[in-house]
Parts: structure tokens; sequence; C-alpha cells
């Protein structure tokens, strides 16, 4: 069981963080093949948060809003929004998304047998919000250079990767 990689997207799409733990794991990716990643799976993670079907009742007919009073009946009610894509998972590896309230994406691959990514990437985003977002000298939307995150984001990794 292993985490391979973390990459965070910020609400544009753009690439502010990416880090590989384990090098023997997947193939090696340049800077721009990162950047080209951050951008591609904001554009897929966007239109998969827009694909919404249409609730319909035991009887097959779609539910209408014609118990709100002023609204007619014809109109169709719709399911909270979806958040878009979580989880892509391949024979090789796992990617498991976090979207975070404000829009930043977390990406991280691991193992297909790794266990609890939802605790990991959560811890991540601890991490990310004690070390980035509480540094003065951080700038929203911008790659996070914070020593202090890299560090302690290390340190969680090998403790996963050595259970």
């Amino acid at each position: 069981m292993t985490v391979f990689s973390l990459v965070i997207i910020n609400k544009a799409g753009g690439l502010i963080y990416n880090r590989t733990f384990n090098e023997g794991g997947l193939n090696k990716l340049s800077t721009n093949d990162y950047l080209v990643l951050a951008g591609t799976f904001h554009g897929v993670h966007a239109i998969t948060a827009r694909l919404n079907p249409v609730k319909s009742t035991p009887e097959g007919r779609p539910l209408s809003n014609s118990t709100i009073p002023g609204v007619p009946g014809g109109i169709l009610t719709r399911p909270e929004p979806p958040s878009g894509l979580e989880v892509l998972e391949s024979e090789n590896f796992r990617l498991q998304c976090f979207n975070t309230l404000t829009g930043v994406k977390f990406l991280l691959f691991t193992d297909t047998t790794q266990t609890n990514v939802d605790v990991i990437i959560r811890r991540i985003y601890e991490l990310y919000s004690d070390y980035v977002m509480k540094n003065p000298f951080y700038q929203l939307e911008m790659p996070i250079r914070c020593d202090m995150f890299d560090r302690k984001l290390l340190s969680h990794i090998r403790e996963v990767n050595n259970r």
C-alpha cells in the first residue's frame, strides 16, 4: 500500500503544488505534464459536476415542483448537485479527489490497495490549512512554497507508506 503523488489545483484549474513520494510507483512526469494534468482534470471535474440526472417517481414519471406555490407543475426538480469526479481507478493506481468548499482540489494518487484514502487526504487538507493558509506570506491561488508544509506532509506520507 503506497501513496504515490499529491497534486493541488486552485479553483481556476492551475497547478499550485505537486509532490511525488514514491519514485517507483508511477511514470515520471515533467512539470509541463503536471500543468496539463491539472487543467485537464479541472475541466473533466467541472463537466462531471454538471452531469445530474432528473429524479423520477416510483411510477417512472419525473418529479415536479407542483407543491411549491406559484410554480407551474411541469418544472422538474433535481437532487443535490453532484460533487463531480471523486475517484478514478485503473489497474495500476487510484486517483482520489477532495474538493474543498473554496474550490481547491487535492488529487492523491495511491496504490489500488491503499485503504482509508479519504482519511489520508483529509489529514493533508488539515496540514494545508494549518501551514499554508495560516502562513501570512502565502498569496491565494499562487504556487505553494512553504517548507513547514512540505516537512509535515512528507512526515505524514512516510508514516502512511510504512504501515
